[in-house]
C-alpha cells in the first residue's frame, strides 16, 4: 500500500478509542517520516512528533525557534507516513489566543490526531531546564479557549502542558491544569514531575487523560509501562529517544571512518539496503508503477 491507508479523522477516532479502553498507549517519538513506519511495524500505539527534536533536527536548540509553518509541515510528513495516530508539539501555539487558534486549524488540516499547547513564555526552554518563566493561569486558560473553539474535528485532541510543577511547585500545577480543562483541553501533560507521588497525586486530582513525558536526562525518573499503568496515566511517550540513537551511532560511525579511513569494520552496524528498501516500501512502488505503465505504444 502506498502512502497511509486511514484518512486523519480515521486516526483521530483511533486515538479516541485507544483513551477510552483504559490501556496505557505508547507514543515513541519520530524525528523523520521514516521513523514513523518503524513505530508502526513494532506496533506501538501512535506517533509523538516532538518539538525538541525537530529543533535539533534543524540544528537549532529548543527554544521557540521553530514557526508554525515549519512544524505543521514537519507534522504532516511525519504523520502522513504511517496509518498510526500523531501527536505533536506545538510549544506554546506560537503566539498568543489568536495564534494558537490558527495553531489548532494547521494542525488539523496537516493530519495530526492531536498537538499540546504549554504555558511558558518566549522564548520558552526545555521543560527540563530551570528558570523556566510561566504566563499567567488566566492567559493559557484564554489560549486553550481559543484553541478549543478553533477545532472543527471533535476528536482532535487538544492537550494543555503546565510546567508550573517546576516553577509554582506540584499544588499549583494541578491548580493551573483544573483551569484548562475548564477552558476546554482534552488531556492534560504534567511536565517535569520528579517522582511517583506526584504522578498520583496529579491522576487523583484531574480526570482527563494524562500524559506521561519519558524523556532521557531529565528530572522525571524513567518509568516503565507496567509502573505508568498503575498510576493511571493514559498515554507515554518517549520524544527524542529515536534522535538520540541515531545521532550516537552517527558520531560513532564517523569517528571509525576518520580513524580507519574506511567504513569497513562498521557495516555489521548498519542498516541493510534490503531492510531500508522493506522499510520504505520499495516493492510496493515497483509494483505501482508496472500497474499503471503496462501499456504498449
Amino acid at each position: 500500500m502506498l502512502f497511509a491507508g486511514k484518512t486523519p479523522s480515521e486516526k483521530r477516532q483511533t486515538l479516541r478509542d485507544g483513551l477510552s479502553s483504559g490501556k496505557l498507549l505508547r507514543f515513541p517519538g519520530a524525528h523523520a517520516p521514516i521513523v514513523s513506519r518503524i513505530i508502526e511495524e513494532q506496533e506501538f500505539d501512535g506517533i509523538y512528533i516532538s518539538g525538541a527534536a525537530l529543533s535539533a533536527d534543524m540544528a537549532l536548540p529548543d527554544i521557540g525557534l521553530t514557526t508554525l509553518s515549519e512544524v505543521a509541515l514537519r507534522g504532516r510528513q511525519i504523520a502522513g507516513a504511517a496509518d498510526l495516530p500523531a501527536i505533536i508539539d506545538a510549544d506554546t501555539g506560537f503566539g498568543e489566543s489568536m495564534n494558537a487558534a490558527r495553531t489548532i486549524r494547521e494542525m488539523e488540516d496537516a493530519g495530526l490526531s492531536g498537538c499540546h499547547i504549554e504555558d511558558q513564555v518566549l522564548p520558552k526552554r526545555c521543560g527540563h531546564l530551570d528558570n523556566k518563566i510561566l504566563i499567567s493561569q488566566t492567559e493559557m486558560a484564554q489560549k486553550i479557549r481559543a484553541a478549543a473553539d478553533a477545532k472543527r474535528d471533535t476528536n482532535f485532541m487538544l492537550m494543555a502542558r503546565t510546567d508550573s510543577n517546576a516553577v509554582e511547585g506540584l499544588d499549583a500545577a494541578i491548580n493551573r491544569a483544573k483551569a484548562y480543562v475548564d477552558a476546554g483541553a482534552d488531556a492534560i501533560f504534567p511536565e517535569a514531575l520528579t517522582d511517583k507521588g506526584q504522578y498520583e497525586k496529579f491522576r487523583g486530582a484531574i480526570d482527563v487523560p494524562l500524559l506521561a513525558n519519558m524523556t532521557e536526562f531529565g528530572k522525571t525518573p524513567l518509568l516503565t509501562t507496567k509502573d505508568l499503568e498503575e498510576l493511571g496515566f493514559n498515554i507515554v511517550i518517549y520524544p527524542v529517544t529515536s534522535l538520540r540513537l541515531a545521532m550516537k551511532a552517527i558520531e560513532e560511525g564517523f569517528a571509525q571512518i576518520k580513524a580507519d579511513g574506511t567504513q569497513s569494520a562498521i557495516i555489521d552496524r548498519m542498516q541493510t539496503r534490503k531492510r531500508l528498501y522493506e522499510v520504505l516500501r520499495y516493492e510496493d512502488y515497483n509494483s505501482f508503477d508496472q500497474d499503471i505503465f503496462n501499456f504498449k505504444l
